[in-house]
């Protein structure tokens, strides 16, 4: 939970789930129904006993038996009946309900800006999509209904022991007293405590998750017991809370045991001292005792119902932090539409910093102006940490820009919605980013219509031919990030998947770092073919990428300070030379 933010209240907190349980309420309804006439059946069944205690049972009469015996026999039956029918409503909603739930989540992390996701963790949000969320329908099918209905079943009880006597139906309920008290500051205790191991949970998540992904890094340097150290002290952080939170369970279990336990001795001592004063009679007495009893269940499931609903409440707290959080990149409320498509991308005073950057540092970008023309190759070059990544982000809004603005044959990127946007544009980042999925999925990522010549050409393009060498070919399932390819080979098919988008404008963000020499040339010579006729902003952290622009731009502290032909920035601009040289220094080490 962010810091200073307020507390809701518990039920507050879970009112929020209702958007997403309301056509699914009528059915919980029918099983909270349900499990309160089962509730109400059992304690019927004293009465039936009290009427046989203090009549046929008393005169003696044999022959009067047989009907409280089948009335009980009946409301038993009715009993069960409706435990089956609670279960039978309420399982298939409470799954819908979390379906829902997890669908939305996964819409809504789709939907959030790449600075979200910057900054929060996987294993944080794998832990919300998954435990949290099975923990709300866990309370919804189970803990929400018997909660309920156990509270209720309580009140009518009361009514049923005041009515049999109000004497001994009083010292129950002073009794009982106590344990509303030691609930509600059981309350206080373990709601805190659980929030703290469910972030805890998450944080371990990351861990595994990180260790697996770096698996080869930790081998290869050998820092595998490093690795088991970080994860055990979080660990054992882990358990230290659920530890805790065991001692809160307990603590209130001893309360929930006890007090019933002081409270049916106390009852006793007075029922036996009324009934021999001739107040109260033994019928009365076995249909005090009996309803009691079947106040016990209600009265000691109310420990861990109340547990069950704080990590219900925690675990709905954290999947809205998610839902709630601010997306300050959407969809334009009256969006506009690009009339004449060409594909001229113009940078206009462009400023931008990231949302964590600290308030007395430049923008990373500092005002960069800059227009590629329709069918134009334009290199952007400069030092490492000159803003090069960051400015291709922001063509398709993984960022907004911060000042300035950026325009697509005129309009206001900002003005068109995203989909339009990123159909019209399409990226290919250095790190290249494949899905568990076969190649042809991967490949037509952006255009999944795409014909089979469509996609032979994208990937003749990208010298990605070894693809039919695979065992299933172009449907070969490729593992989980494409780790089983090389990290050419994924680079190519992240080329192959831009080409395959056939946009307007493409953005190259050095996607040929990991080629070998001959494949790069062999790469370059196809790209020209297809940056003949298509607008074209590339990073170039290579001299030969540099050769495939018709024009060159530097980035020199957040600012475009010199564009031309690559032969006339390297007779007139000296750090344009130095950034070359730089890039040749940097290529030599790579192929060595």
């Amino acid at each position: 939970m962010p810091a200073g933010e307020k507390r809701q209240g518990t039920l507050a907190s879970m009112l929020r789930i209702y958007p997403y349980a309301k056509t699914a309420m009528p059915r919980l309804y029918l099983g909270m129904a349900a499990a309160l006439v089962a509730a109400v059946v059992a304690l019927v069944i004293p009465q039936v006993l009290r009427a046989l205690v203090d009549g046929p049972l008393q005169d003696g009469d044999s022959s009067q038996i047989w009907w409280p015996v089948v009335a009980v026999l009946g409301l038993g039956s009715l009993e069960a009946l409706m435990i089956w029918v609670r279960r039978a409503f309420v399982l298939q909603p409470a799954t819908g309900i979390e379906s829902r739930m997890r669908n939305a989540l996964y819409t809504r992390l789709q939907d959030l800006p790449v600075s979200f996701h910057d900054r929060w963790a996987s294993g944080q949000l794998l832990s919300r999509m998954l435990s949290d969320i099975n923990l709300v329908r866990r309370w919804l099918q189970f803990g929400l209904i018997l909660l309920v209905v156990n509270s209720l079943t309580i009140v009518v009880g009361l009514v049923f022991l005041l009515s049999i006597s109000w004497v001994l139906g009083l010292v129950f309920l002073v009794c009982s007293i106590p344990l509303w008290i030691f609930s509600y500051l059981f309350e206080n205790q373990y709601a805190a405590v659980a929030r703290r191991s469910q972030d805890q949970a998450g944080d371990l998540a990351t861990a595994v998750e990180e260790s697996v992904h770096g698996i080869r890094v930790l081998k290869a340097f050998g820092r595998g017991s490093y690795a088991l150290k970080g994860f055990a002290t979080q660990a054992e952080q882990l358990r230290g809370t659920e530890l805790a939170k065991a001692r809160a369970i307990a603590n209130i279990w001893f309360w929930l045991l006890l007090v019933p336990d002081v409270t049916f001795a106390i009852s006793l001592l007075a029922g036996v001292w009324l009934a021999a004063a001739g107040q109260l009679s033994v019928g009365q007495l076995v249909a005090f005792f009996a309803t009691a009893t079947v106040l016990r269940w209600p009265v000691e499931s109310i420990g861990f119902l109340l547990s069950m609903t704080f990590d219900a409440r925690s675990a709905t707290d954290r999947y809205f932090e998610i839902m709630e959080a601010p997306n300050t990149i959407v969809d334009p409320e009256h969006p506009k539409q690009i009339t004449q498509p060409e594909g001229r991308l113009v940078f206009h005073d462009v400023h931008f910093r990231y949302a964590d950057a600290a308030g007395d540092t430049a923008d990373l970008l500092d005002g960069v102006t800059l227009a590629i023309e329709p069918g134009e190759t334009m290199a952007v070059v400069g030092v490492t940490g000159s803003g090069k990544s960051s400015l291709t982000a922001l063509t398709t809004r993984l960022y907004d820009v911060t000042g300035g603005s950026i325009t697509l044959d005129g309009v206001d990127v900002r003005d068109l919605l995203r989909s339009d946007l990123r159909q019209r544009i399409a990226m290919a980042f250095e790190d290249a980013t494949l899905f568990s999925a076969s190649v042809r999925d991967n490949v037509l990522l952006g255009k999944p219509d795409s014909t089979d010549e469509e996609l032979s050409e994208a990937l003749d393009i990208a010298q990605a031919d070894f693809v039919f060498q695979l065992p299933n070919g172009i449907d070969t399932l490729i593992g989980e990030e494409g780790l089983s390819l090389s990290g050419g080979q994924r680079q190519r098919l992240a080329l192959a998947r831009a080409v395959a988008a056939r946009p307007q404008v493409l953005v190259l963000d050095d996607p040929l770092s990991a080629l070998d020499v001959d494949t790069e040339a062999l790469v370059e010579a196809a790209l020209r073919r297809v940056l003949a006729s298509t607008t074209a902003l590339v990073v170039a952290h290579r001299p030969s990428t540099v050769m495939l622009a018709d024009r060159v731009a530097l980035l020199e502290h957040g600012k475009i300070t010199a564009v031309g032909r690559h032969s006339e920035l390297l007779a007139t601009n000296e750090h344009y030379r130095f950034v070359i040289s730089s890039l040749d220094d940097e290529d030599e080490e790579l192929r060595a």
